[in-house]
């Protein structure tokens, strides 16, 4: 592919357009001054407090930064359109921005004018006479490019040329966590991006076809589009781990959008357990498995509302000189109308109280007595009515009725019966001849698994409050019941649901799209599926794509727009921890960002082949989300270890190029070089070799430019040459 072009600084529109990326700039700079002017004056202290948090929240966001170009594109609606759009102009960027007199110098890409500059064609040019695109070096207009879409003899063939502009961009190296993709967007990723929020969407889409950027992109439009209504109701971005979200997590503040939450499963789920103990165990795959099924959601409906007591006499209820009887045979009534409802556990004892005052008041009336809604309020809290809730709808502890669920062979036996086998029984409990059953939860090493059956508990007990919007991003590796407990977040309002079944590896996954939606409570979700790759060359894709047939059969194999030359090697070796600093060293002579991806068990021992050979990199890996950055010079570094979000903050130029990733905590990430070690080791690694496919499949997935395979074992049989 030939480089951009790059017209001489003396081009006339080279010049004028520089002159306009000027004029905006300081229209941007006069909006933030007007901005910081105002003085906050509310009618109390506290709101002007929450004004003053205004002012300060949108001059943040009216902040220029001289490297990220202001616009990247121009349209030009033809002079022949009936329209309002009629021969105007307008620019294209990431924020909207106007002159003194209100008039748009820069139109946000969100706009509804701004759809043509992604989906006008030659076919539907939706009534531009010309698009121009921009190229920028370090914030400074350097280039452009223009497309035709009127009804010229040549706008056809210039429509259906490839942007050379468009494409350096999207090969641009990186370094450092995801960049926005605003001036990149394809037609079929716009028309999800701009989804209305109503509707639930679900992307299945292939390494490299920007479905992450896509879903990050929808968040962004929706909130321009209801912003109050997504401020009220809150939006939140779940990803498979802390490393995914800190790689992800600059998108949305580059979009100017800084209130959307980011969480990973285990974070949502574990916050009640986390207070009180750590979630610090490990279960079995095939355990992980079954306490993942669906079925336990009914296991924990039945352990829950068995805490429930028939009445065994009646209710005596005095007031004043008078004592009111309400029969055992009624008490069982109201019980049973409130069981009908089908309302949460915390609702039901809360109405039971009620019910029961109720009927004590009408007892009253028939006496001809004139009680009032206090009286029956008082009566509802009074001492014999909340004994005997208490004794027939007892409070439950989320933690201590699952701890006494799987600590007792007995009550899981009757909780489970007819849903879960007896093998499946002994794998999730803790009473067994071989097992030490804990005293009480303290005590309990309890897992990710358990936090999520907690959270299930949590939710039949009171609801969990619903949001208006969120995305799920790698959905493809959640269990049923991790799939329920993000649906319940999002209850009320849509998702956008995010992922690749062919890079499903966990031994828990839900299996299918249909499944998944249907935990997730959005079986109503339209699908859409995004098979053409933009970042990962053709050559590697089509390697990696070796192991469909054995992986992920229901799928057609993945295309790319882009071949690069020598985009895969593949090196076989003698002793790959030798090879590795070789190719490492060869990767630091090119541009961009290298990963060096591995089995999890063979991480440490190539960290200190390089750390010995004085290569710096970063480690990737912990159960606490830590990334160590292990320095040549260990005297400077003191072999002290940075979290993930302290190395975040660094200067590009003192976080190390290269990161040596586990391949369990590949997933979503991607690197301008990739070294892959030993694949064979990669899939050993799992629970079962489809699975281990699987995860080669991701590891190899993971370049931009170039993928470089060390391997001293034979490869495994499914990438052979076919």
């Amino acid at each position: 592919m030939p480089p951009a072009p790059v017209p001489s600084i003396d081009d006339p529109v080279i010049r004028a357009e520089r002159a306009h990326l000027a004029a905006s700039r300081a229209a941007l700079r006069a909006m933030r001054e007007e901005t910081l002017s105002l003085k906050a004056q509310g009618g109390t202290a506290w709101s002007t407090g929450v004004l003053n948090l205004a002012l300060q929240a949108r001059a943040a966001a009216l902040l220029d930064h001289p490297d990220v170009p202001l616009f990247f594109g121009r349209l030009d609606y033809s002079p022949d359109l009936l329209s309002e759009y009629r021969g105007e102009h307008y620019y294209v960027g990431r924020r909207h921005v106007h002159d003194a007199a209100g008039d748009p110098m820069v139109i946000d890409w969100r706009a509804p004018v701004s759809v043509a500059f992604y989906r006008a064609s030659a076919k539907d040019p939706y009534g531009l006479g010309l698009r121009r695109r921009f190229g920028f070096s370090a914030g400074e207009l350097t280039a452009y490019e223009d497309e035709p879409l009127g009804s010229e003899p040549d706008s056809a063939a210039a429509a259906s040329s490839e942007s050379r502009i468009l494409t350096a961009e999207i090969e641009r190296p990186r370094v450092g966590p995801m960049r926005d993709i605003v001036a990149t967007i394809q037609p079929e990723q716009d028309e999800i991006v701009r989804a209305d929020l109503g509707e639930s969407v679900c992307v299945q889409g292939a390494p490299g076809t920007g479905k992450t950027a896509v879903g990050l992109h929808r968040v962004a439009f929706l909130l321009y589009t209801h912003r109050e209504r997504l401020k009220r109701g809150g939006a939140l971005v779940v990803g498979p781990n802390r490393q995914f979200l800190k790689y992800i997590e600059q998108v949305l503040p580059a979009l100017g959008e800084v209130d959307v939450a980011q969480a990973t499963v285990e974070e949502l789920v574990s916050k009640s357990i986390a207070q009180r103990f750590a979630v610090r165990g490990a279960d079995s795959a095939e355990a992980a498995r079954v306490k993942g099924d669906a079925r336990m959601a009914e296991v924990l409906h039945r352990a829950l509302w068995s805490s429930l007591s028939a009445p065994a006499e009646a209710l005596v209820v005095p007031r004043g000189v008078r004592k009111w009887r309400v029969p055992a045979y009624q008490l069982q009534e109201h019980i049973d109308a409130i069981r009908e409802r089908n309302i949460r556990y915390a609702a039901g004892r809360a109405m039971l109280a009620q019910r029961i005052a109720h009927a004590v008041l009408s007892q009253m009336e028939a006496a001809g007595e004139s009680p009032d809604d206090r009286l029956q309020d008082a009566v509802a809290r009074s001492r014999p009515v909340k004994q005997l809730v208490d004794q027939l709808w007892p409070a439950v502890d989320p933690i201590k009725l699952l701890f006494g669920l799987l600590s007792s062979a007995q009550r899981l036996a009757e909780a489970s019966d007819g849903l879960l086998s007896v093998e499946e029984q002994a794998l999730i409990c803790w009473e067994g001849p071989a097992v030490k059953v804990p005293r009480t939860p303290a005590a309990a090493r309890w897992s990710p698994a358990d936090a999520v059956l907690l959270d299930e508990l949590a939710d039949q007990l009171d609801r969990i409050h619903s949001l208006a919007h969120v995305v799920l991003d790698e959905a493809q590796d959640l269990s049923p019941m991790q799939c329920r407990a993000v649906g319940r977040r999002c209850a009320t309002g849509s998702a956008t649901v995010l992922g690749d079944v062919a890079q499903a590896t966990t031994a828990w996954a839900a299996g299918s799209w249909e499944e998944t939606l249907l935990h997730l409570g959005k079986p109503e979700a339209v699908r859409e599926e995004l098979t053409q790759g933009f970042r990962v060359p053709r050559q590697v894709i089509e390697y990696a794509a070796r192991l469909l047939p054995y992986a992920a059969p229901q799928l057609a194999p993945p295309t790319s727009v882009r071949q690069a030359a020598g985009a895969l090697d593949l090196l076989s070796v003698s002793d790959v921890p030798t090879a590795l600093v070789a190719a490492a060293a060869s990767a630091l002579d090119r541009e961009g960002s290298i990963g060096i991806i591995a089995a999890d068990g063979s991480i440490d021992v190539l960290a200190k082949t390089l750390r010995e050979n004085g290569i710096e990199h970063m480690v990737l890996g912990g159960d606490d989300d830590a990334a160590q950055s292990d320095s040549a010079d260990e005297d400077a570094s003191n072999g002290a270890e940075s979290s993930a979000d302290e190395l975040a903050l660094e200067q590009d130029h003192a976080t190390p190029r290269i990161s040596l990733v586990p391949a369990s905590l590949a997933k979503g990430l991607e690197y301008d070089q990739v070294i892959v070690t030993e694949p064979a080791d990669i899939v050993e690694a799992e629970y079962a070799e489809v699975l281990g496919l699987r995860r080669l499949y991701v590891v190899l997935t993971r370049a931009v430019s170039v993928l470089t395979v060390l391997h001293a074992r034979p490869l495994p049989t499914q990438l052979a040459d076919r």
